[in-house]
């Protein structure tokens, strides 16, 4: 009986999660040859191509896209091995890559980073922000952060916080057209329409006294695929539009913004934490998800008076 050959395989899960043969030789502390001779011999075994390469870029092939979850399940139990070996004293290193929404992420993701990079030194971390929902096992994240109602799925969400949506529009805006006193008075009044979802322009909302359900067409001035690129021509008074809580709640607490309609309700989403399936992870990751389960306990916008 012929062993597989463990070391090419936690090789290949390195090479992908830096996505360069180079870095993963620097952080492995081997050679390039030794790297490349290692995947050479793991594609050769397989008999099918981990990487498609030339000079000047790397890929993953499809084949490889495949196998990263396998392989990297494989370093992830070795790493688990050795630190307990040690008595838990391995401190954590090596990449995280990180997928999240561009405003949120930058807002309210960012800002929890410095703590994490100071505890962790020997950890790096890579964010790509997108409002695109990403295939985390293809493309190799560990993990990523979601504005959602999440669907059923074979991957592991944990919630982490309600997010609501609110119908708001200046004070200036609203002593012009006037107080809706019901969704309807909305209609035919221009709005900022998001596009990044299943029904642009399309809100449901429900009366928190009565449960009366309304469903609001929103007739279009401005569309966009994220949000944020409303605020400007919300706070000149142009319209009013559907926020996340999380964008605009400083404005409702200072009064440059007002909420629409308080007593109706759209239905609510939450902030997730979504990772594979696989329950074998890089210290690094769960050392990254218990800081950010931490932070986002009790999330800013959630919190009275803040």
């Amino acid at each position: 009986m012929r062993l597989p050959d463990f070391e090419a395989w936690a090789i290949f899960a390195k090479v992908a999660e830096r996505g360069s043969f180079a870095r993963a030789a620097e952080e492995l502390q081997l050679s390039k040859p030794t790297i490349s001779k290692a995947i050479s011999r793991l594609e050769k075994s397989l008999g099918n191509a981990l990487f498609n390469r030339n000079s000047r870029h790397m890929s993953v092939t499809e084949t490889g896209r495949m196998l990263i979850g396998h392989a990297s399940r494989i370093l992830a139990e070795a790493e688990a091995a050795e630190s307990e070996a040690r008595g838990g004293t391995h401190r954590p290193s090596g990449l995280i890559r990180v997928a999240a929404p561009t405003t949120f992420g930058i807002r309210h993701l960012s800002p929890v980073l410095p703590a994490f990079l100071e505890k962790y030194p020997e950890i790096d971390i890579t964010i790509d922000f997108s409002d695109s929902l990403v295939d985390l096992v293809a493309e190799g994240f560990d993990l990523a952060l979601r504005i959602a109602s999440l669907a059923d799925s074979s991957l592991r969400a944990r919630r982490l916080c309600d997010v609501r949506l609110l119908l708001v529009a200046t004070p200036d805006y609203l002593d012009r057209i006037g107080r809706p006193a019901h969704p309807r008075d909305l209609e035919g009044l221009k709005s900022f329409v998001y596009t990044n979802n299943s029904a642009p322009g399309t809100v449901r909302l429900k009366s928190k006294r009565t449960r009366e359900e309304f469903v609001l067409s929103q007739a279009s001035r401005f569309r966009a695929d994220n949000a944020e690129a409303f605020l400007p021509a919300l706070q000149a008074n142009l319209g009013f539009g559907l926020f996340p809580e999380f964008m605009v709640w400083q404005g409702l607490r200072d009064g440059s913004f007002e909420e629409i309609l308080p007593d109706w309700e759209a239905a609510g989403i939450a902030l997730y934490l979504v990772t594979s399936s696989n329950t074998l992870r890089p210290f690094r990751v769960n050392a990254f998800l218990e800081h950010l389960i931490a932070a986002f306990e009790h999330p800013p916008w959630a919190v009275p008076g803040l």
